[in-house]
């Protein structure tokens, strides 16, 4: 059931494309940093071995949280922010995750800048990470994952 906006204020502020997103965004947001910070202080407490590979604690946070924050996100942005799609549901997904998948590895090279050598408490440095690469997401899935041309509504 669809929510009633009373507030004409309100009402013409979701009808701008920009600010759904950034709303949408900013939910998986808080998704992927209070799942990380719990991941992170309460699940994995110590480095982990899979097979002969060695995830500190840090970057197996960043995996959980950011697995949690793709699927908010895609859900929140086909159904709020693109709905007017014309791709199908399988498109949208496989693009959104091909552009998850690159955007995890810039945001595991930011979390790596800021944790190693800027030394930055990590749950600070992902939170960081995540907002400096929020602008470019925007274009990327409106013009790539939902394939939404200029102009089209």
């Amino acid at each position: 059931m669809p929510v009633k906006i009373k507030n004409p204020a309100v009402k013409k502020l979701l009808k701008n494309e920009v600010v759904r997103f950034f709303l949408s965004t900013g939910v998986g947001f808080l998704v992927d940093a209070i799942v990380y910070y719990f991941v992170y202080h309460y699940i994995f407490i110590k480095t982990i071995k899979i097979f002969d590979l060695s995830f500190s604690r840090d970057v197996i946070s960043l995996i959980v949280s950011y697995s949690c924050c793709i699927i908010c996100n895609f859900l929140l942005t086909k159904y709020f922010v693109f709905a007017h799609s014309k791709l199908s549901s399988r498109n949208q997904f496989l693009r959104f995750f091909m552009v998850a998948f690159i955007g995890f590895f810039a945001n595991l090279l930011m979390l790596r800048l800021f944790v190693r050598v800027f030394k930055m408490y990590p749950p600070l440095a992902r939170v960081v990470g995540a907002l400096s690469l929020g602008i470019a997401s925007y274009f990327v899935h409106k013009f790539f994952s939902f394939n939404i041309k200029r102009g089209s509504k």
